[in-house]
């Protein structure tokens, strides 16, 4: 499907506001993730003749540049510990592979209950705990970091592959709350795992031919930019700038599965 096709089919109108709400997405995504709290619902509703694989993958490639953008971005003032970096994103990569095998086999709907107890878990969790991402709070041993945080990856990373909106979110709640790290260092780590995630579930969607090349090129260019803005705003601002835009991430993403669940969606 060219350019020309899916203007003539959806509209120009629909295609600028798509490119406006992935730059939106970039920003968000590279500040706290959750970016696709926002684009996924968007395509969703804007182009329901698109089967959901389609969506994922052409959702996937956007949101892998801008990612890759935001890891570039941060790796000029956070120091990254690679070894652990390195134990994380294998594991991520592995489950995020292996979520996208499965998202035409297990209804997402089934997940939506348990991810808004969590969510609200989260929200008041961070609401009430001030100091919380302010400052690194921990300090464990690598065999520790390595254990806690390679389980999460495979959780988050097949949840990444499987179903998608949140990722980043949640990457960055583990380094915070389990790991000890302030939430710029989380921030950071997470873009990274975030972006090897991305390439685990693209191998498939790719290999698959479910994307819309076109499509794709115009959310990267859009996201990459929200991205750059979004990470260089986080650098400058710090943790408290990204702690307000995570609890109100959450609070969305808790509305909108929500909604979901309660309404039957």
């Amino acid at each position: 499907m060219d350019l020309q096709h899916i203007i003539q089919e959806y509209g120009l109108l629909t295609m600028i506001l798509l490119a406006i709400v992935s730059f939106v997405a970039g920003f968000i995504d590279a500040v706290v993730g959750g970016g696709g709290l926002i684009l996924t619902p968007f395509m969703l509703i804007n182009f329901p003749r698109l089967e959901l694989p389609v969506i994922f993958g052409t959702n996937k490639i956007s949101g892998f540049c801008g990612t890759a953008l935001a890891v570039g971005n941060y790796a000029r003032r956070v120091k990254y510990n690679f070894k652990l970096l390195s134990i994380f994103s294998v594991l991520a990569l592995l489950a995020a592979f292996g979520g996208a095998q499965v998202v035409n086999l297990i209804p997402t709907n089934s997940l939506k209950p348990f991810l808004l107890i969590v969510l609200i878990i989260i929200a008041v969790y961070t609401f009430f705990k001030k100091d919380l991402g302010d400052h690194p709070t921990k300090q464990l041993p690598f065999i520790k970091q390595a254990i806690y945080g390679g389980a999460f990856s495979i959780l988050i990373g097949f949840y990444d592959g499987f179903f998608g909106p949140g990722t980043g979110s949640f990457l960055i709640l583990v380094f915070v709350v389990v790991l000890g790290f302030d939430f710029l260092n989380a921030s950071a780590y997470a873009k990274f795992i975030n972006c090897i995630t991305n390439i685990g579930a693209l191998l498939v969607f790719i290999s698959k031919g479910q994307f819309i090349l076109p499509m794709a090129i115009i959310m990267a260019i859009f996201n990459m930019a929200g991205s750059y803005f979004g990470s260089s705003m986080a650098l400058t601002k710090g943790n408290g700038f990204i702690r307000k835009i995570f609890l109100v991430i959450v609070t969305l993403m808790i509305a909108r599965y929500g909604w979901e669940v309660f309404s039957n969606k």
